[in-house]
């Protein structure tokens, strides 16, 4: 059945890959953006664009109530180069601030909004990437909590991570939480820097990462909504896997020379221990609840085939 679904954040690398799915499955579709100038890009995309601030409670009220949705997505962050400045690890509580209240206070004002709306179900971005529990095994369930890297940089962020967890799951919904996004626009600046031979293993690279291409996070955004699942869903490829295996095969696929390899001792002075813990003590997660229970297929069930086919 075709609803009504308001994108919050719809102009950002997953909206832009999520509105035209949603479009092409007789949906309708209201897409946010910070940025009047990218009103154009969502009415091309199919979706009525509209203006606001996700940190403005007002804004984000005044929006959800003029849609009159029966769904939001929650797919606000602050991570592109505009709101975050480059990605810098090393102060990652600094480069975040943005994502991290957007993932606190834009959540609480969404939800606020859906209240006071009526509207039934939301679904929001999560994250589970290298970020799972480092005690016992590589890969990681919903059944596992995230790290919250007490102590490090990424604190800040892992515990917003879990407020949208707490808050979302609480009010009824669904929290996605995407491997590392690849696929158009997502990855530009971290294959610039293999290919500068800027972008080195560290220590053993015995670390866990998951991945997922961008199209397939959409397909399992869609699939949430259609269903109205709720819960916790890990929306990752089929193959997690260290960092000694998968960065020099991006490197490969980037016409790139193999990655330098740097002791854990230079990369904690030189990127900050979150970027060690990444490199050597990450762990990925398993997709086996979203594929039983949403019934998702992937497109891309490797990052080997899906950097390939990016980077042809």
């Amino acid at each position: 059945m075709a609803v009504r679904v308001f994108v919050a954040g719809g102009a950002g690398v997953l909206g832009r890959r999520l509105v035209p799915q949603l479009v092409a499955r007789g949906h309708e579709v209201v897409a946010t953006t910070t940025s009047a100038d990218k009103l154009g890009v969502l009415e091309r995309l199919g979706a009525q664009g509209v203006v606001m601030d996700g940190l403005d409670a007002g804004s984000v009220s005044d929006a959800v109530g003029k849609a009159r949705p029966d769904a939001i997505v929650h797919q606000m962050t602050g991570i592109s180069l505009k709101h975050a400045g480059k990605p810098d690890l090393k102060h990652f509580d600094r480069w975040a601030e943005p994502t991290i209240r957007l993932r606190t206070e834009g959540t609480d004002h969404l939800l606020a909004a859906a209240e006071a709306h009526g509207v039934g179900h939301v679904v929001a971005q999560g994250y589970a990437n290298w970020n799972g529990l480092r005690e016992g095994g590589w890969v990681k369930t919903e059944e596992d909590p995230l790290d919250m890297e007490e102590g490090t940089a990424a604190q800040t962020s892992m515990e917003a991570l879990r407020h949208v967890e707490d808050v979302v799951v609480r009010a009824g919904g669904a929290v996605l939480r995407y491997g590392g996004f690849y696929g158009p626009g997502a990855i530009d600046d971290q294959v610039e820097l293999v290919r500068l031979r800027k972008f080195p293993l560290v220590g053993d690279g015995a670390g866990y990462a998951s991945w997922v291409h961008l199209d397939d996070a959409a397909a399992a955004t869609v699939l949430t909504l259609e269903q109205k699942a709720r819960g916790v869903f890990n929306i990752v490829d089929d193959e997690p896997a260290p960092a000694a295996q998968w960065l020099p095969y991006l490197a490969e696929c980037a016409g790139a020379r193999k990655p330098m390899r740097v002791p854990v001792w230079m990369a904690r002075v030189l990127a900050g221990r979150v970027v060690v813990i990444m490199m050597t003590e990450g762990r990925g997660f398993s997709n086996a609840k979203a594929k039983r229970e949403l019934g998702w297929e992937l497109r891309y069930p490797s990052w080997r085939q899906g950097f390939k086919e990016e980077l042809a």
